[in-house]
């Protein structure tokens, strides 16, 4: 993974953490050890989905640069669908709160698309190759001159 990819990944990631890791001691002092297990298991769906996917986005980009815009509204549509399953099936769970899961995985979601989008926003990723342009070189003319 290229060094912008791993630093897009590591910002959205770490705060999405940071929250979960807030909303398993909020959790865990309102609903009980029930609800931290909760928050803990939404915290890493939400990590384990949204890091693949952005993963997945990665590769899209540089395997089919243009099918990027939809493959990424896609996976969004996927990864919100997921989630929702996720809370679906596990809305009457005895392993865990289900209210402290479905919360902090809306909330960790949030929070991971916040952060992707301010960590895209920061990055300086060129949309030219400077190498190209540094050399000098006049390209080579191709087909009629007329």
């Amino acid at each position: 993974m290229p060094s912008n990819d791993v630093r897009i990944l590591t910002q959205a990631a770490v705060p999405t953490v940071v929250v979960g890791a807030v909303a398993t001691a909020v959790s865990g002092g309102v609903a009980g050890a029930k609800g931290a297990i909760g928050a803990v298991i939404a915290t890493l769906v939400v990590v384990v989905l949204m890091g693949l996917g952005l993963y997945v986005l990665q590769r899209t980009a540089k395997s089919f640069p243009q099918l990027f815009q939809m493959m990424g509204l896609m996976l969004y549509a996927a990864q919100l669908l997921l989630m929702v399953i996720f809370i679906a099936v596990f809305k009457n769970t005895t392993l865990f709160n289900p209210r402290a899961f479905a919360i902090v995985i809306v909330v960790a979601t949030l929070t991971w698309i916040a952060a992707q989008t301010r960590a895209h926003m920061k990055a300086k990723i060129l949309y030219v190759d400077p190498d190209a342009s540094s050399k000098g070189d006049k390209p080579e003319k191709t087909g009629h001159s007329s």
